[in-house]
């Protein structure tokens, strides 16, 4: 493979993957301080771009321009990439990400309309979930390592590691709409922590398979120890969120520590989603399927009659 590596794209696209981690925070804040419709309107703000930023106002509004902020970056991203990219699906990634920064700016004007309605809000919070692992996935594909040579390796084991990981992406987004769903009172804590501890299995599993079948693979490697630590430091979080909510829920409005664990739990979950896409793509890019014996006219590649 022909490098295609731009360091100034690849600059940028890691530029995004941060703003929309600022992003994640924002609106982590909104929702812990309970500030959905501390502003009634939208797309204006008490009929104004620039209300006085004071109580809940100054979370809803700031999510508000933290946003736009995104929004303007990923119209940059999507532009870089179309002008600089000679990869078509690429170029079309790029406007994937762009067409989902328009809905989750429109999903989040209609959870104000609509006065936070848990689907909907559901739907925003699983939306900033995508498009942060597209914001990453693009950070990954402009990487001078994915843009080099890498030698195919035979994933001959059970299971297959690139099986395993697609499986673990999926269970973990869906663990963080179970989530979305107890943040929004639509759900109780119980399917959230049933899927905790489905992504904790697999992804021990996944540790296991790699030192066991790649352990000279040292992205792979690599990677597996970075789940371990993100997925370990999510449920401690998890658990402090969950005591903090318990020890002031009579209190008369939401407390400082009880924020602060909640906003840091619900952020390092979507770190969480992008290692573990990270890790898929790795493993994608990385390993190949084992070759089965071909079998012609009753006669195995061996020789031996079938």
């Amino acid at each position: 493979m022909t490098s295609l590596h731009n360091p100034g794209v690849h600059r940028y696209a890691l530029f995004t993957v941060a703003c929309t981690v600022l992003l994640l925070v924002a609106g982590a804040l909104v929702t812990s301080n309970d500030a959905g419709l501390a502003v009634p309107d939208w797309p204006t703000s008490y009929g104004t771009f620039f209300p006085p930023m004071v109580g809940g106002i100054f979370y809803e509004h700031g999510h508000r321009m933290v946003a736009t902020f995104v929004g303007l970056v990923t119209i940059g991203l999507a532009v870089i990439l179309w002008r600089s990219e000679s990869r078509p699906w690429m170029r079309r990634l790029g406007l994937v990400a762009l067409g989902a920064v328009i809905a989750q700016g429109l999903l989040g004007g209609l959870t104000v309309k609509l006065r936070l309605p848990p689907e909907v809000s559901i739907a925003h919070a699983a939306l900033a979930q995508a498009f942060f692992c597209i914001t990453v996935a693009v950070a990954v594909f402009t990487g001078r390592w994915w843009q080099q040579d890498v030698p195919a390796i035979e994933d001959s084991g059970r299971p297959r590691l690139r099986a395993l990981s697609l499986w673990l992406a999926g269970v973990t987004f869906v663990q963080l709409v179970l989530g979305a769903g107890y943040r929004h009172n639509a759900l109780v804590i119980a399917p959230h922590l049933v899927g905790a501890a489905a992504v904790l299995a697999l992804v021990i599993l996944a540790g296991r398979v790699v030192r066991q079948r790649f352990a000279g693979q040292l992205e792979l490697r690599r990677l597996a120890k970075g789940l371990n630590a993100v997925v370990g430091s999510q449920i401690l979080l998890g658990g402090a969120a969950w005591w903090s909510r318990l020890s002031t829920r009579e209190a008369p409005q939401p407390q400082p520590v009880m924020i602060w664990l909640t906003v840091a739990h619900t952020v390092v979950g979507a770190i969480v989603l992008a290692t573990v896409v990270v890790f898929a793509l790795v493993c994608h890019r990385m390993l190949t399927a084992a070759q089965e014996p071909a079998v012609v006219s009753g006669v195995s590649h061996t020789g031996a009659a079938v």
